[in-house]
């Protein structure tokens, strides 16, 4: 559930923010709720998620056919590319 914060900010540091937070093509919220994460999750070591905030967030963007077999492409892929 996402919930309103209110910041209190140097106005120079919200100017830069706000250009990053364009240029990387996300909001200035998620920028801080990514933030927010990293800085907990290195606080927490012990319960650090392997995955990043970032990786967790694409997850389930791809979807693959069900009857593909990733090792049988990937031998016939390094079997062309190698063939002499």
């Amino acid at each position: 559930m996402d919930t309103k914060l209110t910041l209190k900010l140097d106005q120079d540091i919200i100017a830069q923010a706000k250009i990053y937070a364009q240029n990387t093509q996300q909001s200035l919220s998620a920028l801080v709720e990514r933030y927010f994460r990293y800085l907990l999750d290195q606080e927490r070591p012990h319960t650090r998620s392997p995955i990043s905030p970032t990786v967790r967030e694409l997850s389930g963007i791809i979807h693959l056919d069900q009857d593909l077999d990733l090792e049988e492409d990937y031998t016939t892929y390094l079997l062309e590319k190698y063939r002499t």
